[in-house]
């Protein structure tokens, strides 16, 4: 075999190497891409899914189906910072769907220190608990990385301190909320990447004396 021939042949090795890398690269994108498409779909899913729970229990709060049960509407939220907020509502059912008359006592709370690591790779996993009167905690698992609450006036000044009891003086309630995919492909969970985030505020539109 002539020198030229090896020379055509070792070409010939080296450029079906390089399409062969090319085809691997452009095979790895491709799953890449499929998989953060459909872990960007889910996210959105459950962001939508969380936020409306969110609006829809928090429009409530200082409501009641028999409105002398909650006299005072201003004093409906029981407690609140920005990791958590205890609130009296009167629970909507299919059986009773404007409520039985009898106040409930909901908390929504976030601690910083329940971690998922034990269940998603993701290491900003964060459990959003919803506790229903005397109720054994509940928590989401969503994906949610951040959840934060900040309180306004009825001036719109933020509220940065409370008073020992209600009531608190809140009259807008804004919430921050991040999800991101617990899944993410190559374990890459940075900010720019994974996180869909939206920022809500909420006028408590029951807290008005009545």
């Amino acid at each position: 075999m002539g020198f030229s021939a090896l020379l055509d042949i070792l070409g010939s090795t080296i450029v079906g190497g390089m399409l062969l890398l090319i085809l691997f690269r452009m095979n790895d994108a491709a799953v890449e891409n499929n998989y953060n498409f459909s872990g960007e779909k889910i996210v959105q899913q459950n962001l939508t899914e969380v936020v409306r729970l969110l609006e829809y229990d928090f429009r409530k709060i200082g409501y009641c189906k028999d409105w002398k049960q909650i006299p005072d509407p201003t004093k409906a939220i029981l407690y609140a910072d920005s990791n958590g907020i205890k609130f009296l509502t009167d629970i909507v059912t299919t059986a009773d769907p404007l409520g039985d008359g009898v106040p409930d006592v909901i908390y929504y709370y976030v601690n910083p220190g329940d971690t998922l690591t034990s269940q998603t790779p993701n290491p900003n996993d964060v459990i959003l608990y919803r506790v229903v009167n005397n109720e054994t905690p509940k928590g989401a698992n969503l994906g949610i990385t951040k959840f934060k609450l900040t309180y306004y006036d009825a001036l719109g000044n933020e509220i940065t301190s409370f008073p020992p009891a209600p009531p608190l003086g809140i009259a807008t309630i804004q919430i921050d909320i991040a999800v991101e995919n617990p899944y993410a492909y190559g374990n890459d969970y940075s900010f720019d990447k994974r996180v869909i985030w939206r920022q809500i505020r909420l006028a408590a539109r029951n807290l008005g004396n009545r």
